[in-house]
């Protein structure tokens, strides 16, 4: 079974963040540069919230607020649900599914490794069946 740490080194090693501090425009602006649907929410090293489209769209987008007024901090998740680098992508998949989320901080204790999302766990879960298939169809015409 893959694992979370596994997952993170499939990707970049960049922490995509914003600041609690930033507006609610710039967290969409990076949100869009790096093409992701949430972003870990970052002061110096600490996790502090996670921003998604979701927060947008049900925080700003539904009740008329501003964007480029409003703060990530004023809307941010703040109760961030997060799992260990040995977590293994099963028991993520069963996380997000009971709890309805799309993103997963890891966290090595406190130091933040990275975000994974349900597209990498379902990534990794069609790699695998792939690798199983060839090696099934191998064994079949050897």
């Amino acid at each position: 079974m893959t694992s979370a740490a596994d997952l993170l080194k499939k990707h970049h090693s960049e922490l995509w963040h914003v600041r609690p501090e930033d507006t609610v425009f710039e967290a969409l602006q990076t949100l869009a540069g790096y093409d992701v649907g949430a972003l870990m929410v970052m002061e110096a090293d600490r996790l502090v919230g996670v921003f998604s489209e979701r927060d947008y769209t049900r925080k700003i987008a539904l009740q008329g607020l501003n964007s480029k007024e409003t703060t990530v901090a004023e809307i941010m998740t703040r109760n961030v649900l997060s799992v260990k680098p040995s977590t293994d992508t099963s028991d993520c998949m069963t996380l997000m599914s009971e709890k309805k989320i799309r993103h997963l901080p890891v966290l090595d204790g406190s130091k933040v490794l990275g975000m994974i999302s349900i597209r990498d766990i379902m990534d990794d879960i069609i790699a695998n069946h792939e690798l199983t298939i060839a090696q099934l169809e191998s064994y079949i015409h050897s």
